[in-house]
């Protein structure tokens, strides 16, 4: 299992026991809010919103809150701004952050301070993009699927890699064919738990594991701040540090 899908699996391990289930509600919330302000209310035309609110479900958001999402976005958008960061962490690993915010100022102080507590550095935009590739990633749980009835047909949508992580498969296209992959999962009927590009290291850095443990817990000092969408990282997550996350949960 790789670095980037052993933290995926950790922190959805986390996700469904802690109280960051009411941040990731407010994460869909605000992509629901910028969905519809870029392409309506009706989700049948909007593709970004139909995935939003396939993401919402994945993460079993009640559906009340989704319409009251929905509603009020269409009604009274806020005034939210895409904005990313890129810097490094201890050992100098690769941070990059994609943040929706209604305050830039705010969360730019908010994003520097984190990094100068934590022993990273805020660099500029663009010093460390090229670390990683976007890549159009599915999580489907595992009894959701026939793994062998439709292998082919996600082959032929764009799939790359089909990997099997505890109970659930990680599905990684390139960023092109993300669309197609989610058409293809929509026409097949398969239920998706979360969908979405994301930056995935074309390398990972080691480090010993002192500062690995810094390098996680800096990460989850960023999720924490309800401004920041998503954090990756280049970190190689080896099988002793996995079990140190989990058994300090």
């Amino acid at each position: 299992m790789s670095g980037h899908n052993k933290w995926s699996t950790i922190k959805r391990k986390k996700g469904a026991i802690d109280s960051k289930r009411s941040k990731i509600f407010s994460r869909i919330t605000k992509e629901i809010t910028i969905a519809v302000k870029e392409g309506g209310a009706d989700p049948e035309g909007n593709a970004r919103l139909r995935l939003a609110i396939n993401n919402a479900k994945g993460a079993n958001m009640p559906k009340d809150n989704m319409m009251r999402a929905i509603h009020k976005a269409e009604k009274d958008p806020d005034n939210f701004h895409e904005l990313t960061f890129e810097g490094y962490g201890p050992g100098g690993i690769a941070i990059f952050l994609e943040c929706l915010t209604d305050n830039n100022n705010r969360t730019v102080s908010a994003v520097r301070s984190v990094f100068s507590k934590r022993g990273g550095t805020l660099g500029t935009n663009g010093s460390l993009a090229f670390l990683f590739e976007r890549q159009g990633i599915f999580t489907i749980l595992k009894d959701k699927i026939n793994l062998e009835d439709v292998e082919l047909d996600l082959i032929d949508a764009g799939a790359e890699n089909i990997e099997l992580n505890d109970d659930t498969y990680t599905v990684s296209t390139a960023m092109e064919d993300f669309g197609k992959m989610n058409k293809k999962l929509e026409e097949l009927k398969i239920e998706v738990e979360n969908a979405s590009l994301q930056r995935v290291p074309n390398d990972y850095k080691s480090t010993d594991k002192s500062t690995a443990l810094r390098v996680l817990r800096l990460i989850d000092e960023f999720e924490e701040n309800e401004d920041v969408q998503s954090a990756y990282h280049n970190l190689e997550i080896t099988d002793e540090i996995m079990a140190d996350m989990e058994s300090s949960e």
